[in-house]
């Protein structure tokens, strides 16, 4: 009777986006890479056929290159063999990590493999080892790789062939500004972005864009690859699971390894583990679940006249507009109506309040408000203008937390429900007060501030009882 084959991960993504291309280099790396002794894996194999394909001109058909896997399935390895690859032509390399740990456990590892193909320090390759400025260089080829942490400023003023960034979940917009001009020079530019979905403490937006555009078919010379379920899993404990995301699971990861992590907490298992790609931060003050709960599956009746709010951005860019209305059940609706640039003026805002049934309008940011009620004094604006104090500001953010709970109404408008569910509390005062402040650099939370603007003006307004005369 014939051995009964043994089990293994999934050698193919669950999901790609791949340009079609005819040619390969992914060879030539894998043939470098046998000579350290390792044997590269299928999964890792035909990952990298896809990285190193090329036009008919040689270049790569993917200048930007994505992936996301499971924790300890060997994500790295391609790396390291695009990288030996690249050393081995000459190329300029920039590899970059979150963490300095990170950093330089690749330059350890590179290293390793580059003394188990025979070469020797000081005679085929020279490097430095110092923490935060690791650095090899081959002899012959003159090709270099540089490792580096991320920061704002990490990699100004230099030119690469390759860019590495690991632990991209971590990639932030600030992070990218400082290193994606890094390869614009070179003849055949190349970056690779490597990690896990975003968990409850990541700080990166780049990854996640960079996989939303090129999973719509909107990205240009780029792949993706990812090995996840679509949702949380009803039941983690189902094997079939764990060999649809691990590609490495019954070859170098054991079941029993995965087992033990069943006691994590079950929204990390499903991340770290299972590749779970969550549409919403986890550590947003104001949770996905909790804002949808609030949204309306029709408009609501309206009672009285709106309410407007409007923020000025702190960093002087935007400015946002909403408006909040009571209605016939005893809720308060809010909608944001837009956020503009304050460069194109305040002109939008004035024809709003101008045409619009406005009782009172709450305008906060001191880079604008004192403008903005002189230019609707100018145009003689008859709405009741109001400038919160601090006081006002953390009461109007208080009451809007609590109406949280089931007051606050609003009709699911994708912007400000980004705001909402992906925003933070920050400190306002010194006696416990709080404001919101966005988790990423892309969101503006004026959108947000705005409506909770409207919100406080529409709720500590009292209504106006019709008054009724008897004979």
């Amino acid at each position: 009777m014939a051995a009964e084959k043994k089990r293994i991960g999934r050698q193919t993504p669950t999901k790609s986006f791949v340009l079609p291309y005819k040619k390969s280099l992914s060879d030539e790396a894998v043939a470098l890479y046998s000579q350290t002794g390792r044997t590269a894996m299928e999964w890792q194999s035909l990952l990298l056929k896809d990285i190193m394909a090329v036009n008919d001109d040689g270049c790569w058909t993917h200048m930007t290159v994505g992936y996301s896997i499971p924790r300890r399935n060997g994500k790295t390895e391609d790396v390291y063999m695009r990288e030996i690859w690249g050393l081995h032509k000459g190329e300029q390399i920039l590899h970059t990590a979150h963490e300095n740990s990170t950093s330089h456990a690749s330059f350890e590892s590179l290293v390793d493999l580059l003394n188990a193909m025979g070469y020797e320090e000081k005679k085929d390759y020279i490097k430095n080892s110092a923490l935060g400025n690791e650095r090899i260089t081959m002899i012959e080829t003159k090709g270099v790789i540089k490792y580096r942490t991320r920061t704002k400023v990490g990699g100004l003023g230099l030119g690469f062939d390759l860019l590495v960034v690991d632990e991209a979940q971590e990639y932030t917009d600030t992070h990218r500004s400082a290193l994606e001009y890094t390869i614009s020079s070179s003849q055949n530019p190349q970056a690779i972005m490597l990690g896990t979905p975003p968990t409850q403490s990541s700080k990166g937006t780049v990854f996640v864009q960079y996989r939303d555009a090129c999973l719509s078919g909107s990205a240009e010379d780029s792949m993706w690859a990812e090995w996840s379920i679509e949702q949380i899993a009803e039941d983690r404990t189902k094997t079939d699971l764990w060999y649809e995301t691990n590609p490495l699971l019954g070859q170098t990861l054991p079941e029993r390894n995965v087992r033990r992590e069943l006691s994590q907490e079950e929204i990390d298992f499903n991340i770290q583990r299972l590749g779970v790609w969550l549409t919403y931060s986890q550590s947003s003050a104001i949770t996905e679940p909790e804002w949808e709960h609030l949204k309306c599956d029709k408009l609501p009746a309206f009672t009285g006249r709106l309410f407007a709010g409007i923020k000025y951005g702190k960093d002087n860019r935007n400015v946002a507009l909403s408006v909040a209305v009571r209605t016939d059940d005893g809720r308060i609706f809010v909608e944001a109506l837009d956020c503009r640039p304050i460069s194109q003026g305040n002109g939008w805002l004035i024809d709003f309040l101008q045409q619009a049934d406005v009782e009172k309008v709450i305008i906060d940011g001191a880079n604008g408000q004192s403008i903005f009620v002189e230019e609707m004094k100018d145009c003689r604006v008859s709405v009741k203008a109001v400038l919160p104090t601090v006081a006002q500001v953390i009461e109007a953010n208080t009451l809007f937390t609590r109406g949280l709970a089931g007051d606050v109404a609003h009709s699911g408008q994708p912007s400000l429900a980004q705001a909402a569910t992906h925003c933070e509390k920050r400190a306002i005062g010194t006696n416990g007060g709080f404001g919101y402040q966005s988790q990423s650099e892309d969101i503006d939370i004026a959108l947000l501030d705005s409506a909770i603007f409207a919100y406080w003006g529409c709720s500590t307004t009292k209504k106006v009882k019709k008054q009724r005369i008897s004979y």
